[in-house]
């Protein structure tokens, strides 16, 4: 997927004009690109949408416009796009009660690689954790994970009738749930046409 051009962000003037019809429009697109795998874990998966969306508000909140700080903005957040035969997404752990924030993150310490996977037909793809969101002794309630695939998985991945799991395989948290059609529709479309040139043409 095409990174995301400096130019193909809009100043704040700007963007305050279409934000609400943009903001509904990337909304609806996340609904259909959740995944919840448990009680406590989703994924969401970007695309160029939800990447250019993430670094608009990130300028509208902090009032950002110097060019050079945009340019960085844009860099860091092109890390989010997913590369040729590959998907990536955003991990939350989603705990609604304060008190239990921290023991159930402290009980997901270790949570990897080795913990997170794709299962597409026989083939086991695990998650790439980014790093610097995790330590021996804590992790964050936001990671941003790849799953990076051969090309005959991106194949597989595409065609309907080889199911496709989100699994979770952690001493103390385990889940698995089938990624519905539409989700992989959508997600396999990303990987074959890149999603839109420009998200604003």
């Amino acid at each position: 997927m095409k990174p995301i051009q400096f130019d193909e962000i809009k100043n704040i003037i700007e963007y305050e004009k279409v934000r609400n019809d943009f903001r509904k429009k990337v909304i609806a697109i996340k609904d259909h690109r959740r995944l919840k795998i448990g009680e406590i874990v989703t994924l969401t998966f970007e695309n160029r949408y939800t990447v250019t969306f993430q670094i608009e508000e990130m300028m509208r909140i902090e009032r950002i416009i110097d060019d050079v700080k945009i340019r960085d903005e844009v860099e860091t957040y092109n890390e989010l796009i997913p590369r040729q035969n590959e998907l990536s997404a955003t991990l939350f752990v989603e705990i609604e009660e304060q008190s239990k924030i921290k023991p159930l993150l402290d009980s997901l310490i270790g949570m990897n690689k080795d913990s997170l996977f794709l299962r597409i037909g026989n083939r086991m793809i695990p998650a790439v954790f980014e790093e610097g969101h995790s330590t021996d002794d804590r992790i964050s309630a936001v990671q941003y994970i790849r799953f990076k695939m051969a090309r005959e998985e991106a194949e597989m991945f595409g065609n309907t009738s080889v199911e496709v799991k989100a699994i979770i395989s952690h001493k103390n948290y385990n889940a698995e749930v089938v990624m519905p059609s539409e989700l992989r529709r959508a997600l396999y479309e990303d990987m074959t046409t890149g999603a839109a040139a420009n998200v604003w043409n």
